[in-house]
């Protein structure tokens, strides 16, 4: 990097809900000429929104419409493309690989680590050689296409055993992104078997699994009710309790006992904070970074850290820590732009104290779940409510994505293939992901 000539630089890792946040509120609490230069590092040129990757998936939105881009959105940031790598806090640099795989380094008087999370991978035998993942855009659109071409192979077969498994598709996590997913497959394939005359009376299971007594576990019991009677309703085996002992190519070994013939294993399980910053040598808690409630690192007032990379207090739940959700990570992303401007002297210090405000579920057709200031709603209000919120949070792209919503009411969905990503491009985290697996969409 060329010299700075006594500029102040803060540096941002990582472009998800918490990133973004952060330089968007920089930005604007940053007076012009204030001598500063804000860096954001991100593998991609875009923020994700990732609560709408289901809709990708199911060929309800198109792929452009959850991807915003950074430099459009974010005037005043210098954007950098790049996956990091290494955090020196004495020297107080950031080591990081550029899309072409060339190293680099870059100098801080600032930091904020928002390194987002990662796919949890449980030390299942065969998952991460036949699941697939569902964390970023490329797996989404994978996914789309791989169901698609489960179809149409299906229709391509007279073997009433390999018919019945490519027609199988099975879900592992009932938490909001399986249930999302799960919610939305079987009227994704209905869509399609319209089109394959010669599979008319071919069953299409769809099975959501999960270790957790009911799905949407935690939340609100009558929304979880809800959301399970929507899911059985079209179809769906809620099989809670029951989770993948072994994975093969054939199919999956449940810990029931029962083996499951199917080509589709889709890992919606869970997230774990970016390994990234465990590296670090700071002290975390689970895997994520302990700061004080002002979002600064203990013994590091240089350095910040929100989002699923930190372990912030919970000032509304004494003893506990947020959780990692985009709620929380958008607003401690706000707040750490503005305590970093406050920690250059451009005003005060706060701590971060959110009270949750809810959820929203999104299951698909006329369907959702949310409680909107903790008041729970289903069917048509619930789904009002959801779409609402998505496009409000959205930081770009609204009027392209209410018009998807609109054109797949009037005229459904396209369903073919688009051939853009390969398997081998979309690998599921192992337990010590390298740096093209790494994600920080989310955090």
């Amino acid at each position: 990097m060329p010299a700075r000539n006594g500029t102040t630089r803060i540096v941002i890792v990582g472009g998800g809900f918490a990133g973004y946040q952060a330089a968007r509120s920089l930005t604007r609490a940053l007076p012009a000429g204030s001598g500063t230069e804000i860096v954001l590092v991100n593998p991609m040129d875009y923020f994700l929104y990732l609560p709408l990757l289901p809709e990708v998936a199911a060929a309800v939105l198109d792929p452009r419409r959850v991807t915003v881009s950074l430099p459009a959105t974010l005037p005043g940031v210098r954007l950098v493309l790049g996956e990091v790598t290494s955090v020196s806090l004495e020297e107080r640099r950031v080591s990081y690989t550029d899309p072409e795989g060339i190293a680099h380094g870059l100098d801080y008087d600032r930091l904020i680590l928002a390194a987002g999370s990662v796919n949890k991978l449980l030390p299942i035998p065969g998952v991460a050689e036949h699941a697939h993942g569902f964390r970023d855009l490329a797996e989404a659109l994978y996914l789309r296409d791989h169901v698609i071409r489960q179809v149409e192979l299906a229709d391509s077969t007279t073997d009433p055993d390999e018919r019945a498994a490519r027609c199988t598709f099975v879900v592992v996590g009932a938490g909001y992104t399986g249930t999302e997913v799960a919610a939305q497959g079987p009227l994704f394939t209905d869509a399609i078997m319209a089109n394959h005359p010669h599979l008319r009376g071919q069953q299409v299971r769809w099975l959501l699994l999960d270790l957790a007594p009911a799905v949407l576990p935690g939340l609100d019991p009558r929304l979880s009710r809800a959301a399970d009677r929507v899911l059985r309703r079209r179809g769906v085996e809620v099989r809670m309790e029951v989770s993948v002992r072994e994975a093969t190519r054939s199919g999956v070994h449940l810990t029931t006992g029962e083996f499951v013939p199917t080509r589709s294993l889709i890992w919606c399980v869970g997230v774990r904070p970016d390994p990234l910053v465990e590296d670090t040598g700071l002290p975390t808690q689970k895997g994520r970074l302990l700061v004080e409630p002002t979002l600064v690192v203990p013994g590091h007032p240089e350095v910040f850290a929100c989002g699923d990379a930190a372990a912030v207090p919970d000032l509304t739940r004494p003893g506990q820590v947020t959780a990692m959700t985009a709620q929380h990570a958008t607003r401690q992303g706000t707040l750490a732009g503005r305590n970093v401007a406050a920690s250059l002297g451009y005003g005060r210090m706060r701590r971060y104290k959110h009270h949750d405000l809810g959820f929203v579920v999104d299951l698909g057709g006329t369907q959702a779940a949310a409680n909107p200031l903790h008041i729970p709603l289903s069917g048509w209000p619930a789904k009002a409510v959801t779409r609402g919120y998505h496009l409000i949070s959205m930081p770009g792209n609204r009027i392209r994505t209410a018009a998807d919503w609109i054109l797949d009411a009037a005229v459904g969905r396209q369903s073919v293939q688009l051939g853009l990503v390969r398997s081998a491009a979309v690998p599921l985290d192992t337990a010590e992901p390298g740096p093209v697996q790494r994600s920080v969409a989310s955090g």
